[in-house]
């Protein structure tokens, strides 16, 4: 790990110049978990002297307010507002492309709509994606459903029919779509990081059209004689999904791509600025808090968790990079927590790790165990982390490493979890668990 001297900078100015926008809720108590990683984008819910009473224990038997199967194959986070979670799925074979809609009381499927088809998906190329990765982002009456270039459409809650529909945003996926949109005022922003091109594009949530669409600015440096690519594939994908944040009263989407991380002026779409790597496919969505914002690089040799001042011009590498991790510790996939000064991430291979955010100096670092592709969520003091394997460990948040528990599924967990009210949300390979303490839904079943 490497300190900068300009962390010092970032540190003085932390308070005034950086703050993270929570989803456009009046009230973030009552948004429910509307998008990937919560009405934050980054995963905690935390409201003051609230405690939500979730479940810290339980297993196939103990505390499953109810179990839902769900067809075909997706790793999307479920979406809930007003009494119901929304979802996606696709055939194995990506031809076909679902929304579930369920009763957050019961479990039951209100909806089941297949949106779109494709006559000729590309192959994933391995087990870990599917076709149906991108999250939901869900608001009042309306629910927007993303599946990369296959298609995005934005349905009416009440009854599912279609308000808009579009399949006309190309990239070859080479692996399929993994980065969810996020809504940013009227604009709803979409990121396509393909094997053959890579740009953001913001639609008019209302109507579907193209407000912005920008080109990733990214100086490849493997290209052959005749300007191609040499290498395509995984060395040009990237699935991260952008965080927004306001630096000096200017809204900026902060979106890491392969071998570059850039920032957008969030209305236009214009380029602010851009910080080379060398990585690539980064899966980890970047976050904010205390005047910085943490991303991973992605894949390789060279990859790094950087803690970044968001508030530069141009080419920020050699400028603006307040401290780094690298190695072992830093994630791939699962992207972190950032609470009451402290900074947890947990590696692919299961270690977990809690350093100081304005530094990047080590508290602790433990191994849990098992493989991690799901993004940990907080609340009530914990963290969860559900692993690949179907264990999620539950840990204290703090200074000192303290486990809680450790309950097990019979399938193991690849989507990230969802919290709705007192109850855990969490999608294994094959059914969709609300988890609450049994007199909370004993209780709501009685009424």
């Amino acid at each position: 790990m490497t300190t900068r001297l300009q962390m010092l900078i970032a540190l003085l100015f932390a308070g005034s110049a950086l703050s993270a926008p929570s989803f456009s809720a009046e009230n973030v108590e009552h948004a429910g978990w509307p998008q990937f990683r919560g009405p934050h984008g980054n995963g905690i819910i935390a409201e003051p002297g609230v405690e939500r009473g979730l479940p810290r224990q339980w297993s196939e038997t103990e505390n499953i307010a109810w179990k839902t199967e769900i067809p075909f194959r997706g790793w999307s986070t479920p979406v809930a507002l007003d009494g119901q979670v929304w979802l996606t799925t696709a055939t194995e074979d990506g031809h076909d492309f679902y929304v579930i809609c369920l009763d957050a009381a019961t479990g039951a499927i209100r909806f089941n709509e297949k949106l779109f088809h494709a006559d000729n998906p590309e192959e994933l190329g391995n087990e870990v994606n599917s076709y149906a990765s991108p999250s939901p982002v869900i608001e009042q009456g309306r629910v927007y459903v993303h599946f990369g270039s296959y298609g995005t459409t934005c349905l009416n809650t009440t009854d599912c029919t279609v308000i808009w529909k579009r399949n006309d945003l190309p990239c070859r996926h080479y692996r399929g779509p993994g980065s969810s949109p996020v809504i940013f005022e009227n604009l709803l922003v979409l990121t396509f990081d393909g094997a053959d091109q890579q740009y953001l594009a913001a639609l008019n949530k209302d109507t579907g059209e193209t407000v912005w669409k920008t080109d990733r600015t990214t100086v490849w440096l493997d290209l052959d004689d005749q300007g191609m690519p040499a290498r395509e594939g995984d060395f040009r994908k990237a699935f991260t999904t952008p965080c927004v944040l306001s630096v000096n009263d200017t809204p900026l989407l902060v979106s890491p791509g392969s071998y570059t991380a850039f920032a957008y002026e969030a209305r236009t779409g214009k380029e602010v600025w851009s910080a080379r790597n060398g990585s690539y496919s980064p899966s980890m969505s970047p976050i904010a808090g205390n005047g910085l914002v943490y991303l991973a690089t992605g894949r390789g040799p060279t990859k790094a968790l950087w803690a970044m001042r968001p508030d530069g011009q141009g080419d920020v590498t050699d400028s603006h990079i307040a401290w780094e991790l690298e190695g072992r510790l830093v994630p791939e996939e699962p992207s972190p927590i950032l609470h009451d000064g402290l900074f947890y991430i947990i590696s692919n291979d299961g270690a977990v790790t809690c350093m100081e955010a304005a530094t990047g100096a080590q508290v602790w670092s433990e191994r849990i165990g098992g493989n991690y592709m799901a993004s940990p969520v907080y609340a009530d003091a914990s963290l969860f982390f559900p692993s690949v394997q179907g264990r999620t460990t539950v840990l204290k948040a703090g200074r000192n490493f303290e486990k809680i528990a450790v309950n097990s599924l019979d399938a193991g967990c690849l989507a990230s979890p969802a919290v709705d009210g007192n109850a855990l949300l969490l999608r294994t390979k094959t059914h969709v668990y609300r988890i609450e303490n049994k007199g909370a839904y004993d209780d709501s079943v009685d009424n």
